[in-house]
């Protein structure tokens, strides 16, 4: 018996000498493109910037109450013409969804970003004359994301809205305890770029009264403002605790994405 080979192909140079150039080109615009990436500093080609991101999304499980949300917060020159803010926690809510903190309007408006959390505690100031409920709402977005949803409330002005104002946190027994969504008078929302995150506060009488006219609280810490919540301080209530718990957000997620010695 005799078996019959295998014919043996004719070799290509041309074709093989094709190939590897397509390789060796391929290799080098993969590392072009990193290296380019590297020296423009694109956030975006940085596996750490990400990680730091999405860690910061995780804050709302794993940091303490009383570090985002202080008992006492102070607010120095933050009341009407420089004075300086006390204020006093009465109440901390459960972490919830949006659709139990937040209007329907303003969930369908975070919607592009999504919305893992949102964390809530209203104050009160030393005179007790006022109270206010500040927010954080952790979103499931990336930075690019982030950035699109500040642009929007920009250009768009959605942060004058009084339809997409933020809800209350009502505390029985307490300061708190009548204010409710007719009790809102100035507010402010506030979308973070560098995490994950919408910090939001509102603000209202600590008498109950209903506010017809409520006011976003740049328009009612302006200057010759003669409305009931400017009158009253309430615009500078409501930036003065965001800003607030924004300054111990950013204090939390700097400690949380330090890389250690």
């Amino acid at each position: 018996m005799t078996t019959r080979l295998r014919p043996v192909r004719t070799r290509r140079p041309a074709r093989t000498v094709g190939a590897v150039a397509c390789v060796v080109l391929g290799l080098g615009l993969i590392a072009g493109a990193a290296t380019g990436s590297w020296l423009t500093g694109d956030s975006s080609a940085d596996p750490a910037a990400h990680d730091a991101y999405d860690e910061v999304a995780t804050l709302w499980h794993s940091v303490p109450v009383d570090t985002l949300f202080p008992r006492t917060l102070k607010g120095d020159g933050a009341g009407p013409g420089g004075a300086d803010r006390v204020w006093t926690r009465i109440a901390v809510a459960p972490d919830g969804g949006c659709a139990t903190a937040l209007d329907p309007l303003l969930v369908r408006t975070l919607e592009p970003v999504g919305c893992a959390r949102v964390l809530r505690a209203t104050y009160t100031d030393a005179t007790a004359s006022s109270v206010t409920t500040v927010g954080l709402v952790f979103t499931e977005a990336d930075e690019q994301g982030m950035q699109a949803l500040r642009n929007r409330f920009s250009t768009e002005s959605l942060g004058e809205r009084t339809d997409l104002m933020p809800r209350t946190l009502t505390a029985r027994g307490t300061v708190a305890a009548n204010f409710g969504s007719k009790q809102r008078a100035s507010w402010t929302v506030d979308v973070v770029t560098e995490a994950p995150v919408v910090v939001y506060a509102v603000s209202g009488f600590t008498d109950g009264r209903t506010v017809t006219d409520p006011q976003p609280a740049d328009e009612a810490k302006a200057q010759g403002a003669t409305s009931a919540p400017a009158q009253a301080g309430l615009g500078h209530e409501a930036v003065g605790l965001a800003a607030g718990v924004k300054s111990r957000l950013r204090t939390a997620f700097g400690k949380a994405t330090e890389k250690p010695e």
